[in-house]
């Protein structure tokens, strides 16, 4: 073994998790021990490497003579006395505590005196199992994503008591592997599962209070947020039990309400209804399928717009694009069949609302961007309240409309307003009349969480955006996010989200706060 480096390396469980690592190290040209507790395991464990690679050669992304170079640095065993030669182990057994901890006390007693041990956990505190063996100096936390042949964050946990040489090279063997080392230290969660989960969570409180639907949050996040998918088609696809697991673990440290499993998710795993895996979840599984989407009815509607600045602009641009009619004059607002207040602030919304409502014409809908606060707050001033609905652009730019109704609104005028909208091309979502709407109620304490662990100092900001778009797939990272969106749109959302619920973790972050203040970004 060459100072520094690893030339033989042990992985102990091969699921679906422990053969993808196995095969990463094998594609490195490591030898590699894989150990299954028994010899049924072992051969369920042969098939998942055998499966793997095979879909790579049929992909055309691996010969079959890379194939079986591959698998002929993997020597399999149940046999833990096999590990005494390796330089690094990685444990990758289910996420229980216990049962690591049975792993790593047999490691202890096998593998030399010099061996780095690893735990995959996703979510345990890697120090709890250090503790517990006679080389707490050498343990080190190492999580790998799933698939792990392909996706490249690999976050690498030092403990208080690890010693910084075996984090190190643990870190430049992920490099070496081609993957993206993230080094933080040890909490429950490490970064990108911290973050995840949190918003996660909060999706499902959403959907439990009747916010609004599965469907609308799915939507809204997907179209809105730019995100690969929405919050509960991801919870099926890892698994609600997985979800619970990863959350209380994260609670059990943090004790923030953030990560305290909503109730609804309890009840689904307590169920069975576990996701993708047992059929059913948030969502079925049975090849039923969901309806499509509505093609829009009629001509694009005569839009006035009131106010001046970006957003009016961009409202006007969006109806040039559809064809639509846009009116900004008082004298032809009576014209219009939807008008749009689009102020820039709160102090000119006020005073043109109930201008506008007066001089709409009887079944006109009148919707407001809520920057003078609650929707039906401002739909009791303008005098008008049961045409008045809440519209929100989370991006002007883009093809999302949120729309929420008041317990004053007409039961027929959001529909109205959905269908004239829809006539502008937009894909409209609904939801109460709540602070951020949909996207900007779920993406703005997910922004603030990353902004405090960056104040903490616990992970840099590089680390935190590699976290999220390496490990999760988010088309960027969060600070990078806060820079893009506004920091001053961040605090005032925020803001507006901590007043409507007193919920501490919303308070938006000091560090949020302090460079709002000084007008710098977070990077």
């Amino acid at each position: 073994m060459t100072e520094g480096s690893f030339s033989r390396v042990g992985v102990v469980g091969l699921g679906t998790m422990g053969a993808g690592i196995a095969e990463v190290l094998a594609r490195g040209g490591l030898a590699v021990v894989g150990i299954e507790v028994n010899q049924d395991a072992l051969e369920r464990g042969r098939g998942n490497l055998e499966g793997s690679t095979g879909r790579a050669v049929k992909r055309g992304r691996l010969t079959e003579d890379a194939q079986r170079e591959i698998l002929g640095r993997i020597t399999l065993s149940t046999d833990f006395a096999e590990l005494g030669g390796c330089d690094l182990v990685i444990e990758a057994v289910p996420e229980r505590l216990d049962l690591k901890r049975k792993v790593f006390a047999e490691l202890d007693r096998v593998c030399r005196d010099d061996a780095v041990l690893a735990t995959n956990t996703s979510s345990l505190s890697v120090t709890d199992i250090a503790v517990t063996t006679g080389r707490p100096t050498k343990i080190v936390g190492v999580h790998f994503f799933n698939p792990a042949p392909v996706m490249k964050l690999v976050e690498v946990i030092g403990t208080v008591l690890t010693e910084p040489e075996a984090v190190t090279r643990v870190a430049d063997l992920v490099k070496g592997l081609g993957k993206t080392p993230v080094t933080i230290g040890d909490r429950a969660g490490f970064v990108a599962n911290r973050l995840l989960f949190g918003y996660l969570n909060q999706a499902a409180g959403m959907l439990e209070s009747g916010h609004a639907t599965r469907d609308d949050i799915d939507t809204a996040m997907k179209t809105g947020a730019g995100l690969p998918m929405g919050p509960f088609t991801l919870m099926d696809l890892i698994g609600l039990d997985t979800c619970l697991e990863v959350l209380e673990a994260i609670y059990a440290e943090s004790r923030d309400r953030r990560h305290a499993a909503s109730p609804l998710l309890r009840e689904l795993v307590t169920a069975g209804l576990l996701g993708r895996k047992s059929g059913r979840g948030f969502y079925s599984y049975d090849g039923s399928g969901t309806a499509g989407a509505r093609a829009a009815e009629g001509p694009p509607p005569v839009v006035g717009v009131v106010g001046v600045g970006p957003l009016a602009d961009a409202i006007a641009a969006l109806c040039d694009r559809a064809g639509g009619q846009v009116r900004d004059s008082a004298a032809a607002l009576a014209e219009c069949d939807l008008i749009i207040e689009a102020a820039e602030d709160a102090e000119a919304a006020r005073a043109l609302l109930p201008a506008a409502a007066q001089a709409a014409k009887p079944d006109a809908v009148l919707a407001v961007t809520s920057v003078g606060g609650s929707v039906i707050e401002q739909a009791m001033a303008v005098g008008r309240p049961a045409d008045v609905v809440g519209l929100h652009l989370p991006d002007p730019a883009g093809t999302l409309a949120e729309l929420a109704a008041t317990v004053a609104t007409g039961p027929a005028v959001a529909d109205r307003a959905a269908a004239l909208l829809e006539r502008l091309g937009l894909t409209v979502v609904r939801c109460r009349d709540r602070a951020g709407f949909i996207v900007d109620a779920l993406r703005f304490p997910y922004l603030n969480d990353a902004a405090a662990m960056l104040g903490a100092g616990y992970a840099d900001a590089g680390s935190i955006d590699a976290a999220m778009t390496l490990g999760c797939g988010y088309p960027t990272g969060p600070i990078a996010d806060l820079d893009r969106l506004g920091l001053g749109r961040a605090v005032t959302v925020l803001r507006a989200l901590h007043a409507e619920t007193r919920e501490p973790a919303l308070a938006p972050t000091p560090l949020l706060v302090e460079h709002v203040t000084a007008g710098r970004p977070l990077r």
